[in-house]
């Protein structure tokens, strides 16, 4: 048996590069999927710090002017007794109890 034919070499050879060409492959889709994986975690951390940041510029939430609320009610019951719907004590309790 000493060396192999010309078919035994271009077989061994076809093995080889197959064998190759399968590896690289599967080389090159572990580096994609590394490379995928880290993209999505920077992806991730900066929409988490664009939303911090979001937060952090809104602006706080307006507080209700108590005076305006407390000077509407008083007209609307200054309302109420003129078109006689609220006597003179009735206008004088609410009001009081209105201003503390």
């Amino acid at each position: 048996m000493g060396r192999p034919g010309l078919i035994g070499m271009a077989a061994r050879t076809a093995v080889v590069a197959g064998t190759a060409t399968a590896v690289s492959g599967n080389v090159a889709r572990r580096q994609q999927n590394r490379a995928n994986e880290q993209n999505e975690a920077q992806a991730y951390e900066q929409q988490q710090a664009y939303e911090q940041q979001q937060a952090a510029m809104a602006p706080p939430p307006a507080a209700a002017p108590a005076a305006t609320d407390t000077v509407g009610q008083i007209q609307r019951l200054a309302e109420l007794k003129a078109q006689g719907l609220l006597s003179e004590e009735e206008f004088t309790a609410a009001k009081a109890k209105l201003l503390g």
